[in-house]
Order: structure tokens, then C-alpha cells, then sequence
């Protein structure tokens, strides 16, 4: 299991802004990403196929748009495939939109 902060609404597919501006955001994001996974100590995979992944979203509050909170993710799958050393296309994610919590957070299971 992968705890990660909520993804910032920077990475939002509606947030209009300058790459400049955005490229640091995404680089904290996928090294948060990819320092948790490491710290996971998770198992060896597969070598081959499909790596299942379920995503559990605690939103920070009710205002947000849950059809966007996966585009919000792609940082942080490139940080676990970094971790992982595989290519992210062969992860097949499952959402999963859970009640709002202080702070909002991100629940990553890989099996």
C-alpha cells in the first residue's frame, strides 16, 4: 500500500498554465510518488503482463470533480513505475472515490 498526498488541482486537465509553472509541480509529485513506493518495500512483479492497481481518492473536501481526479495522477504513476522499473501502460487502475478527509490523501495498492 502507497499513501500519497491528494494531487494538486495544478494537474488538473482544466488548469491552463504555463509549463514553467507547472513542470516543478509535477516533479515534486512523481518524486513523492516514487520515494513512497520505494519505502513500500514492495514485492518483486511479474516481469511480464498486467499489474493491477486500485486507487482509493480521499478528496480534501466535496468540491472536487471525481471524473478528473485520475488525470490528476499521471505524476505519480510515473514515480511507482520509476520505483518499479517497469512502463506505466501496463497498469490497469481500478477507482475507487472515497469520503472526503482532512488534507485529502491517495490510496495506492498494487497487486
Amino acid at each position: 500500500m502507497i499513501e500519497l498526498p491528494f494531487p494538486s488541482s495544478d494537474l488538473s486537465g482544466h488548469h491552463n498554465v504555463h509549463w514553467r509553472v507547472l513542470g516543478p509541480v509535477k516533479k515534486k509529485h512523481r518524486e513523492w510518488a516514487k520515494n513512497a513506493t520505494l519505502a513500500a518495500a514492495l514485492p518483486e512483479l511479474n516481469p511480464k503482463g498486467d499489474i493491477m492497481v486500485t486507487v482509493v481518492f480521499y478528496p480534501p473536501d466535496c468540491r472536487g470533480d471525481r471524473v478528473n481526479y485520475p488525470n490528476r495522477m499521471k505524476p505519480y504513476w510515473d514515480g511507482i513505475a520509476d520505483a518499479l522499473k517497469v512502463n506505466d501502460r501496463r497498469f490497469l487502475p481500478k477507482f475507487i472515490f472515497g469520503e472526503p478527509v482532512e488534507g485529502g490523501k491517495v490510496v495506492v495498492v498494487i497487486s
